[in-house]
Protein backbone atom coordinates (compact mmCIF):
# COMPACT_ATOMS: atom_id res chain seq x y z
CA UNK A 1 0.00 0.00 0.00
CA UNK A 2 1.66 3.17 -1.22
CA UNK A 3 0.66 6.82 -1.30
CA UNK A 4 -0.35 6.44 -4.94
CA UNK A 5 -3.01 3.95 -3.84
CA UNK A 6 -4.70 6.56 -1.63
CA UNK A 7 -7.35 8.58 -3.46
CA UNK A 8 -6.96 12.38 -3.24
CA UNK A 9 -5.76 13.87 0.12
CA UNK A 10 -2.69 15.23 -1.70
CA UNK A 11 -1.85 17.92 0.86
CA UNK A 12 -1.70 15.33 3.65
CA UNK A 13 0.49 13.05 1.53
CA UNK A 14 2.90 15.92 0.92
CA UNK A 15 2.96 16.84 4.62
CA UNK A 16 3.79 13.27 5.65
CA UNK A 17 6.44 12.75 2.98
CA UNK A 18 8.13 16.09 3.65
CA UNK A 19 8.19 15.36 7.38
CA UNK A 20 9.70 11.91 6.88
CA UNK A 21 12.37 13.20 4.49
CA UNK A 22 13.43 15.89 6.95
CA UNK A 23 13.39 13.54 9.93
CA UNK A 24 10.36 15.22 11.53
CA UNK A 25 8.28 12.16 12.38
CA UNK A 26 5.99 12.80 15.38
CA UNK A 27 5.78 10.04 17.94
CA UNK A 28 1.98 10.19 17.98
CA UNK A 29 -0.38 11.29 15.22
CA UNK A 30 -4.15 11.33 14.99
CA UNK A 31 -5.77 10.94 11.57
CA UNK A 32 -9.36 12.20 11.72
CA UNK A 33 -11.76 11.89 8.82
CA UNK A 34 -15.24 10.75 7.81
CA UNK A 35 -15.98 7.21 6.70
CA UNK A 36 -14.43 6.36 3.36
CA UNK A 37 -12.05 9.34 3.31
CA UNK A 38 -8.93 7.15 3.35
CA UNK A 39 -7.53 7.53 6.86
CA UNK A 40 -6.61 3.84 7.19
CA UNK A 41 -5.09 3.50 3.70
CA UNK A 42 -3.10 6.69 4.36
CA UNK A 43 -1.80 5.33 7.67
CA UNK A 44 -0.70 2.10 5.99
CA UNK A 45 0.94 3.99 3.11
CA UNK A 46 2.77 6.22 5.61
CA UNK A 47 3.97 3.17 7.54
CA UNK A 48 5.12 1.62 4.26
CA UNK A 49 7.07 4.77 3.43
CA UNK A 50 8.71 4.96 6.86
CA UNK A 51 9.67 1.29 6.99
CA UNK A 52 10.69 0.61 3.39
CA UNK A 53 11.96 3.76 1.72
CA UNK A 54 15.59 3.55 2.94
CA UNK A 55 16.15 -0.17 2.45
CA UNK A 56 18.87 -1.08 -0.05
CA UNK A 57 17.58 -3.19 -2.92
CA UNK A 58 20.92 -5.00 -3.01
CA UNK A 59 20.75 -6.06 0.62
CA UNK A 60 18.99 -9.44 0.69
CA UNK A 61 16.16 -8.20 -1.45
CA UNK A 62 16.06 -5.01 0.59
CA UNK A 63 13.24 -2.78 -0.53
CA UNK A 64 11.67 -5.54 -2.60
CA UNK A 65 11.43 -7.80 0.44
CA UNK A 66 10.05 -4.96 2.53
CA UNK A 67 7.42 -4.22 -0.11
CA UNK A 68 6.46 -7.89 -0.24
CA UNK A 69 5.75 -7.88 3.48
CA UNK A 70 3.38 -4.95 3.02
CA UNK A 71 1.36 -6.70 0.33
CA UNK A 72 -0.35 -8.81 2.97
CA UNK A 73 0.24 -6.37 5.86
CA UNK A 74 2.57 -8.79 7.63
CA UNK A 75 5.66 -6.59 8.05
CA UNK A 76 7.05 -7.39 11.53
CA UNK A 77 7.48 -3.71 12.41
CA UNK A 78 3.87 -2.89 11.51
CA UNK A 79 1.20 -3.61 14.11
CA UNK A 80 -2.54 -3.01 14.22
CA UNK A 81 -5.01 -2.49 17.03
CA UNK A 82 -8.74 -2.27 16.33
CA UNK A 83 -12.09 -2.85 18.07
CA UNK A 84 -13.03 -6.44 18.84
CA UNK A 85 -15.87 -8.38 20.44
CA UNK A 86 -16.04 -11.22 22.93
CA UNK A 87 -16.67 -14.63 21.41
CA UNK A 88 -17.37 -18.03 22.94
CA UNK A 89 -13.74 -19.12 23.17
CA UNK A 90 -12.20 -15.67 23.77
CA UNK A 91 -13.53 -13.84 26.81
CA UNK A 92 -10.71 -11.28 26.98
CA UNK A 93 -10.19 -10.47 23.30
CA UNK A 94 -7.38 -8.44 21.82
CA UNK A 95 -6.60 -7.50 18.25
CA UNK A 96 -4.03 -10.25 17.69
CA UNK A 97 -6.80 -12.82 18.19
CA UNK A 98 -8.43 -11.59 14.98
CA UNK A 99 -5.42 -10.53 12.90
CA UNK A 100 -6.05 -13.06 10.11
CA UNK A 101 -9.60 -11.78 9.65
CA UNK A 102 -8.45 -8.16 9.74
CA UNK A 103 -5.74 -8.68 7.13
CA UNK A 104 -8.15 -10.55 4.89
CA UNK A 105 -10.62 -7.66 5.11
CA UNK A 106 -7.91 -5.16 4.15
CA UNK A 107 -6.78 -7.30 1.22
CA UNK A 108 -10.34 -7.23 -0.09
CA UNK A 109 -10.94 -3.53 0.58
CA UNK A 110 -8.41 -1.11 2.05
CA UNK A 111 -11.22 1.44 2.52
CA UNK A 112 -13.21 -0.95 4.72
CA UNK A 113 -15.32 0.61 7.45
CA UNK A 114 -16.22 -0.22 11.02
CA UNK A 115 -19.50 -1.70 9.78
CA UNK A 116 -17.58 -3.96 7.37
CA UNK A 117 -15.43 -5.15 10.27
CA UNK A 118 -18.53 -5.68 12.40
CA UNK A 119 -19.95 -7.84 9.62
CA UNK A 120 -16.74 -9.87 9.37
CA UNK A 121 -16.90 -10.60 13.11
CA UNK A 122 -20.63 -11.40 12.94
CA UNK A 123 -21.09 -9.27 16.02
CA UNK A 124 -24.90 -9.49 16.17
CA UNK A 125 -25.86 -7.38 19.19
CA UNK A 126 -22.35 -7.06 20.63
CA UNK A 127 -20.50 -3.76 20.87
CA UNK A 128 -17.10 -3.31 19.26
CA UNK A 129 -14.51 -2.04 21.72
CA UNK A 130 -10.76 -1.59 22.22
CA UNK A 131 -10.00 -2.96 25.67
CA UNK A 132 -7.17 -2.68 28.17
CA UNK A 133 -5.68 -5.98 26.96
CA UNK A 134 -4.90 -4.26 23.67
CA UNK A 135 -3.34 -1.28 25.44
CA UNK A 136 -1.11 -3.68 27.36
CA UNK A 137 -0.18 -5.39 24.09
CA UNK A 138 0.71 -2.03 22.51
CA UNK A 139 3.11 -1.33 25.37
CA UNK A 140 4.67 -4.77 25.06
CA UNK A 141 5.10 -4.69 21.27
CA UNK A 142 6.57 -1.20 21.17
CA UNK A 143 9.09 -2.08 23.88
CA UNK A 144 10.59 -4.76 21.64
CA UNK A 145 13.53 -4.07 19.36
CA UNK A 146 12.69 -3.18 15.78
CA UNK A 147 12.99 -6.14 13.42
CA UNK A 148 14.84 -4.09 10.78
CA UNK A 149 16.52 -1.59 13.09
CA UNK A 150 14.37 1.40 12.17
CA UNK A 151 10.90 2.53 13.19
CA UNK A 152 8.16 0.45 14.74
CA UNK A 153 4.68 1.58 13.68
CA UNK A 154 1.46 0.95 15.60
CA UNK A 155 -1.83 1.80 13.85
CA UNK A 156 -4.80 2.11 16.21
CA UNK A 157 -7.90 2.01 14.00
CA UNK A 158 -11.16 3.51 15.28
CA UNK A 159 -9.42 4.86 18.36
CA UNK A 160 -12.67 6.40 19.64
CA UNK A 161 -13.74 2.85 20.53
CA UNK A 162 -11.17 2.66 23.35
CA UNK A 163 -12.76 2.19 26.74
CA UNK A 164 -11.58 4.35 29.63
CA UNK A 165 -9.18 1.76 31.02
CA UNK A 166 -7.49 1.30 27.64
CA UNK A 167 -7.32 5.06 27.04
CA UNK A 168 -5.62 5.70 30.38
CA UNK A 169 -3.12 2.93 29.71
CA UNK A 170 -2.33 4.39 26.28
CA UNK A 171 -1.94 7.85 27.78
CA UNK A 172 0.95 6.65 29.91
CA UNK A 173 2.70 5.33 26.80
CA UNK A 174 2.23 8.67 25.04
CA UNK A 175 3.78 10.45 28.00
CA UNK A 176 6.80 8.11 28.04
CA UNK A 177 7.31 7.04 24.39
CA UNK A 178 9.73 4.37 23.31
CA UNK A 179 12.49 5.43 20.93
CA UNK A 180 11.76 5.17 17.17
CA UNK A 181 8.11 4.27 17.70
CA UNK A 182 5.27 5.85 15.76
CA UNK A 183 1.66 5.62 16.91
CA UNK A 184 -1.02 6.49 14.37
CA UNK A 185 -4.47 6.80 15.85
CA UNK A 186 -7.37 6.79 13.40
CA UNK A 187 -10.80 8.15 14.26
CA UNK A 188 -14.01 9.42 12.73
CA UNK A 189 -15.17 11.18 15.90
CA UNK A 190 -12.30 13.22 17.34
CA UNK A 191 -14.30 14.44 20.33
CA UNK A 192 -14.87 10.88 21.56
CA UNK A 193 -11.14 10.55 22.29
CA UNK A 194 -10.13 11.95 25.65
CA UNK A 195 -8.54 15.39 25.53
CA UNK A 196 -5.32 14.29 27.23
CA UNK A 197 -4.65 11.85 24.37
CA UNK A 198 -5.62 14.33 21.64
CA UNK A 199 -3.33 16.98 23.11
CA UNK A 200 -0.35 14.63 22.78
CA UNK A 201 -0.96 13.86 19.11
CA UNK A 202 -0.33 15.80 15.95
CA UNK A 203 -3.82 15.93 14.43
CA UNK A 204 -4.41 15.70 10.67
CA UNK A 205 -7.94 16.29 9.38
CA UNK A 206 -9.09 14.47 6.24
CA UNK A 207 -11.79 15.88 3.99
CA UNK A 208 -14.36 13.73 2.16
CA UNK A 209 -12.97 12.47 -1.13
CA UNK A 210 -13.91 14.89 -3.94
CA UNK A 211 -16.57 13.72 -6.37
CA UNK A 212 -14.14 14.07 -9.27
CA UNK A 213 -11.52 11.91 -7.53
CA UNK A 214 -14.03 9.14 -6.80
CA UNK A 215 -15.22 9.26 -10.41
CA UNK A 216 -11.65 9.02 -11.72
CA UNK A 217 -10.83 6.13 -9.38
CA UNK A 218 -13.91 4.15 -10.41
CA UNK A 219 -13.07 4.65 -14.08
CA UNK A 220 -9.33 3.88 -13.83
CA UNK A 221 -9.40 1.17 -11.16
CA UNK A 222 -12.79 -0.46 -11.71
CA UNK A 223 -13.20 0.13 -15.46
CA UNK A 224 -16.54 1.86 -15.04
CA UNK A 225 -18.18 3.95 -17.73
CA UNK A 226 -17.53 7.62 -16.79
CA UNK A 227 -21.24 8.51 -16.75
CA UNK A 228 -22.06 5.65 -14.35
CA UNK A 229 -19.01 6.42 -12.22
CA UNK A 230 -20.13 10.04 -11.85
CA UNK A 231 -23.59 8.94 -10.66
CA UNK A 232 -22.08 6.66 -8.03
CA UNK A 233 -19.66 9.38 -6.95
CA UNK A 234 -22.57 11.75 -6.36
CA UNK A 235 -24.38 9.16 -4.29
CA UNK A 236 -21.25 8.36 -2.27
CA UNK A 237 -20.89 11.94 -0.98
CA UNK A 238 -17.15 11.73 -0.42
CA UNK A 239 -17.18 8.13 0.86
CA UNK A 240 -15.13 5.94 -1.49
CA UNK A 241 -16.08 2.79 0.38
CA UNK A 242 -19.76 3.55 -0.21
CA UNK A 243 -19.03 4.10 -3.90
CA UNK A 244 -17.48 0.62 -4.07
CA UNK A 245 -20.52 -0.90 -2.40
CA UNK A 246 -22.91 0.88 -4.73
CA UNK A 247 -20.86 -0.44 -7.64
CA UNK A 248 -21.10 -4.01 -6.42
CA UNK A 249 -24.32 -5.38 -7.91
CA UNK A 250 -24.29 -8.23 -5.45
CA UNK A 251 -24.25 -5.90 -2.46
CA UNK A 252 -27.74 -5.36 -1.12
CA UNK A 253 -28.70 -3.64 2.08
CA UNK A 254 -32.43 -3.97 2.84
CA UNK A 255 -32.40 -0.40 4.16
CA UNK A 256 -34.56 0.96 1.35
CA UNK A 257 -37.16 -1.74 1.90
CA UNK A 258 -37.23 -1.14 5.67
CA UNK A 259 -37.48 2.62 5.21
CA UNK A 260 -40.42 2.37 2.81
CA UNK A 261 -42.20 -0.16 5.04
CA UNK A 262 -41.73 2.28 7.88
CA UNK A 263 -43.09 5.41 6.22
CA UNK A 264 -46.01 3.51 4.66
CA UNK A 265 -46.98 2.14 8.06
CA UNK A 266 -46.66 5.64 9.53
CA UNK A 267 -49.05 7.03 6.92
CA UNK A 268 -51.57 4.27 7.59
CA UNK A 269 -51.33 4.79 11.34
CA UNK A 270 -52.92 8.23 11.29
CA UNK A 271 -56.42 7.74 12.64
CA UNK A 272 -56.07 3.97 12.36
CA UNK A 273 -55.27 2.31 15.66
CA UNK A 274 -54.94 -1.10 14.04
CA UNK A 275 -52.05 0.14 11.89
CA UNK A 276 -50.07 0.87 15.05
CA UNK A 277 -49.47 -2.87 15.22
CA UNK A 278 -47.61 -2.64 11.91
CA UNK A 279 -45.29 -0.03 13.40
CA UNK A 280 -44.70 -2.17 16.47
CA UNK A 281 -43.89 -5.21 14.32
CA UNK A 282 -41.55 -3.09 12.22
CA UNK A 283 -39.84 -1.83 15.38
CA UNK A 284 -39.36 -5.41 16.59
CA UNK A 285 -37.72 -6.32 13.26
CA UNK A 286 -35.22 -3.47 13.47
CA UNK A 287 -34.66 -4.04 17.20
CA UNK A 288 -33.52 -7.60 16.42
CA UNK A 289 -30.55 -6.24 14.46
CA UNK A 290 -27.21 -5.48 16.05
CA UNK A 291 -26.52 -1.94 17.21
CA UNK A 292 -24.11 -1.14 14.38
CA UNK A 293 -26.66 -2.01 11.64
CA UNK A 294 -29.28 -0.03 13.56
CA UNK A 295 -27.10 3.09 13.59
CA UNK A 296 -26.23 2.61 9.93
CA UNK A 297 -29.92 2.32 9.06
CA UNK A 298 -30.81 5.47 11.00
CA UNK A 299 -28.13 7.39 9.10
CA UNK A 300 -29.64 6.03 5.88
CA UNK A 301 -33.03 7.38 6.99
CA UNK A 302 -31.52 10.82 7.59
CA UNK A 303 -30.20 10.83 4.04
CA UNK A 304 -33.55 9.69 2.61
CA UNK A 305 -35.37 12.55 4.32
CA UNK A 306 -32.69 14.92 3.06
CA UNK A 307 -33.19 13.69 -0.51
CA UNK A 308 -36.95 14.17 -0.16
CA UNK A 309 -36.48 17.71 1.14
CA UNK A 310 -34.19 18.62 -1.76
CA UNK A 311 -36.77 17.32 -4.23
CA UNK A 312 -39.59 19.18 -2.50
CA UNK A 313 -37.61 22.41 -2.66
CA UNK A 314 -36.86 22.14 -6.36
CA UNK A 315 -33.24 20.99 -6.28
CA UNK A 316 -33.45 17.86 -8.47
CA UNK A 317 -29.82 18.17 -9.59
CA UNK A 318 -28.78 17.23 -6.04
CA UNK A 319 -31.12 14.22 -5.87
CA UNK A 320 -29.57 10.88 -6.82
CA UNK A 321 -32.06 8.45 -5.25
CA UNK A 322 -33.70 6.01 -7.65
CA UNK A 323 -36.27 3.71 -6.08
CA UNK A 324 -36.13 -0.03 -6.62
CA UNK A 325 -39.34 -0.63 -4.69
CA UNK A 326 -42.55 -1.00 -6.67
CA UNK A 327 -45.01 1.92 -6.53
CA UNK A 328 -42.80 4.09 -4.35
CA UNK A 329 -42.05 7.49 -5.83
CA UNK A 330 -39.83 9.90 -3.96
CA UNK A 331 -41.58 12.91 -5.50
CA UNK A 332 -44.87 11.83 -3.92
CA UNK A 333 -43.29 11.25 -0.52
CA UNK A 334 -41.32 14.50 -0.77
CA UNK A 335 -44.47 16.63 -0.44
CA UNK A 336 -44.69 15.52 3.20
CA UNK A 337 -41.12 16.63 4.04
CA UNK A 338 -40.87 20.39 4.52
CA UNK A 339 -39.61 23.20 6.72
CA UNK A 340 -42.39 22.52 9.23
CA UNK A 341 -41.11 19.06 10.20
CA UNK A 342 -37.62 18.37 8.80
CA UNK A 343 -35.68 19.77 11.77
CA UNK A 344 -37.72 17.72 14.24
CA UNK A 345 -37.38 14.60 12.07
CA UNK A 346 -33.60 15.01 12.00
CA UNK A 347 -33.56 15.62 15.76
CA UNK A 348 -35.57 12.47 16.47
CA UNK A 349 -33.36 10.33 14.24
CA UNK A 350 -30.21 11.78 15.82
CA UNK A 351 -31.60 11.18 19.31
CA UNK A 352 -32.33 7.57 18.39
CA UNK A 353 -28.71 7.09 17.26
CA UNK A 354 -27.53 8.65 20.53
CA UNK A 355 -29.60 6.24 22.64
CA UNK A 356 -28.65 3.20 20.53
CA UNK A 357 -24.98 4.03 21.06
CA UNK A 358 -25.62 4.06 24.80
CA UNK A 359 -27.22 0.62 24.86
CA UNK A 360 -30.80 1.82 25.15
CA UNK A 361 -33.66 -0.65 24.69
CA UNK A 362 -33.88 -0.83 20.89
CA UNK A 363 -37.52 -1.90 20.76
CA UNK A 364 -38.61 1.05 22.90
CA UNK A 365 -36.38 3.45 20.92
CA UNK A 366 -37.75 2.42 17.51
CA UNK A 367 -41.36 2.20 18.68
CA UNK A 368 -41.16 5.69 20.15
CA UNK A 369 -39.46 6.96 16.99
CA UNK A 370 -42.20 5.42 14.83
CA UNK A 371 -45.00 7.08 16.76
CA UNK A 372 -43.26 10.44 16.55
CA UNK A 373 -42.67 9.99 12.82
CA UNK A 374 -46.40 9.35 12.33
CA UNK A 375 -47.15 12.74 13.84
CA UNK A 376 -44.35 14.60 12.08
CA UNK A 377 -44.97 13.52 8.48
CA UNK A 378 -48.54 14.80 8.74
CA UNK A 379 -47.41 18.14 10.12
CA UNK A 380 -48.17 21.05 7.80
Amino acid sequence: MQFSDVIAQDSIKKHLIDGAKSGRVPHAQLFVGPEGSGTLPMAIAYAHYLLCRNKSVENEGGNLACNDRFRDFSHPDLNFVYPTITVDNIKKPKSSDFISEFRKMLLENRYATLFDWYTVLNGKTKQLEIRVHDAQEITRLLSLKSYEGGYKVMIIWMAEKMNNEAANKLLKLLEEPEKNTVLILIAEDEQSIIQTIRSRCQVLHFLPVPESAITEALVSRKNMIPRDALLLARQAKGNYNLALKLMDEEHHDPFEEWFIQWVRAAFRAKGNAAAINDLIKWSETIAALGREPQKRFLNYCIEMFRQALLLNYQAPSLVYYQSKIEKFKLENFATFVNDKNIIQIFEQLSDAIFHIERNGNAKIIFTDLSIKLTRLIHKK
